[in-house]
């Protein structure tokens, strides 16, 4: 643990939000230079060129303030730092375009323009917020651009918050140590770890006053609500950022954010990554790979259709009930590769040399093949391309009275591929200790969902995941 040290070293600027600035000027240069590289690949120029920077500049402004794109992005991942910069350049490319139907003698746009605009824009505002990130996140490594922070509390969650402050130095905020009331004969169960004390929580308090620390974590139990309350009024008198850690999240939480009902505020704990912007994005997605990979796939899934009419009895297509978002029950589609058609209260999974597996079905099997109509499941909006595989509703019965926290998977949309399945927990899970290991897999993948990730997931599927000698 660090000891004790002066705040900052450097760019005190920054503290005045000396970067956001930076970054206003900049994008007021990206929108005119955009349009300028537009018309240089469309080989014409628009009307009136400057007018239309000038519109879309105050457009971009006004929108981008409204969706707070030049707060603070610390600690927030970088898609959703992008998804609000595009946000915010799409709706000035509407303002624009409702414009020039309102004047159209005094702004004339062409489409053709207008399109390359809105896509190089995308490039350049996505380059320059990347390497923007990327620099920042260096400055702060070497010391720049820092917020110094103590923990309230030796306990579990304040050692996992010095955990994470440590691993992720690129958000540029430095733990000068802990700060508690209690001796350190006291601290039961922190593990083998033994954190710097610096004093008590009255002498962190005198600290911020100061401004020698930006930020408080208090990571105190639940129960002492009366002295966190006691803390926060002394924090009243001080610039410093307050975070309370509650206790509970030292436990498998899943996602976690503040919601409003009415004027009472409520913290969810087992809840989706996904709002209203990342979930539109992530059905865009889900369309645009499905149909893709449909067109691409449509030949062979014919081909397989036919050999299958053709080498044994029964339907091309099988369905079985399984469960989809939020528990709710879903028919998912796949190439029959089995002479049964388990779909009641007990199904029986197959296991390696399975008589029910017909020659062909072994095949589709190993490769995957037998999954590719589940693609039409996406289209229709049950499942995604990349999620928590869906089990069987007898399975899910089955391990949700085995597995603690096991229906917190269906928190997203299943998929038909996964984090789980690239990472070899694919097939037949034959041991409690197995199906456990695809869960962790898949909540993993559900607290750090991101568009990246899924194309990630995607692209080692279509290298390593179609086999696996654990899919009989």
């Amino acid at each position: 643990m660090h000891s004790a040290s002066p705040p900052h070293k450097g760019m005190s600027f920054t503290r005045f939000h000396g970067f956001a600035v930076l970054f206003r000027l900049v994008d007021m240069v990206i929108v005119p230079f955009s349009l300028l590289l537009a018309q240089a690949v469309a080989g014409r120029q628009l009307d009136d060129p400057l007018l239309a920077s000038i519109l879309a500049i105050a457009g971009f402004s006004f929108f981008a303030e409204s969706l707070s794109l030049y707060r603070s992005w610390r600690s927030t991942r970088l898609m959703k730092l992008l998804a609000t910069n595009f946000a915010a350049w799409f709706l000035a490319g509407l303002f624009v375009l409702t414009c020039s139907y309102l004047v159209p003698a005094r702004l004339s746009i062409d489409s053709e323009i207008l399109i390359l605009w809105a896509v190089v824009g995308l490039l350049v505002f996505g380059t320059f917020r990347i390497l923007g990130r990327q620099l920042i996140f260096s400055l702060r490594r070497r010391g720049y651009n820092t917020q110094t922070a103590a923990i309230l509390g030796v306990t579990r969650s304040g050692l996992a918050m010095a955990r994470s402050l440590e691993e992720n130095p690129q958000l540029g905020i430095r733990l000068i140590g802990f700060f508690d009331d209690r001796e350190p004969g006291r601290f039961d169960g922190i593990g083998e770890r033994q954190p710097v004390l610096l004093g008590n929580i009255d002498q962190a308090i005198k600290l911020a006053r100061s401004n020698a620390v930006d930020v408080l974590y208090i990571a105190m139990p639940m129960r002492a609500e009366e002295r966190i309350t006691e803390i926060l009024m002394m924090c009243g008198d001080s610039t410093a950022s307050v975070h309370i850690i509650p206790d509970f999240f030292v436990y498998n939480l899943l996602y976690a954010r503040w919601h409003e009902v009415g004027e009472v505020q409520s913290l969810s704990v087992y809840d989706s990554p996904l709002d209203d912007l990342t979930s539109w994005v992530k059905r865009v997605e889900d369309i645009l790979l499905a149909t893709v990979i449909l067109t691409i796939v449509a030949l062979p899934m014919l081909v397989i259709a036919l050999v299958i009419k053709l080498t044994s009895a029964g339907p091309v297509l099988f369905k079985q009930h399984r469960y989809g978002l939020d528990g709710r029950k879903i028919e998912v589609w796949k190439f029959r590769s089995m002479t049964s058609q388990d779909n009641g209260p007990v199904v029986q999974q197959a296991v390696r040399n399975d008589p029910r597996v017909t020659r062909f079905g072994a095949f589709l099997r190993r490769t995957s093949l037998d999954e590719l109509p589940q693609f039409f499941n996406v289209l229709a909006g049950q499942m995604s391309v990349v999620g928590p595989r869906p089990h069987a509703v007898a399975h899910n019965e089955e391990y949700r009275a085995l597995i603690n926290g096991y229906m917190l998977r269906h928190h997203m949309k299943p998929g038909i591929t996964g984090w789980a399945q690239i990472n070899g927990w694919r097939g037949e899970t034959d041991t409690l200790e197995k199906m456990q290991k695809r869960l962790e897999f898949d909540l993993a993948y559900i607290r750090n969902w991101s568009v990246w990730l899924d194309i990630k997931i995607v692209i080692r599927t279509v290298f390593q995941g179609f086999t696996s000698s654990n899919a009989y």
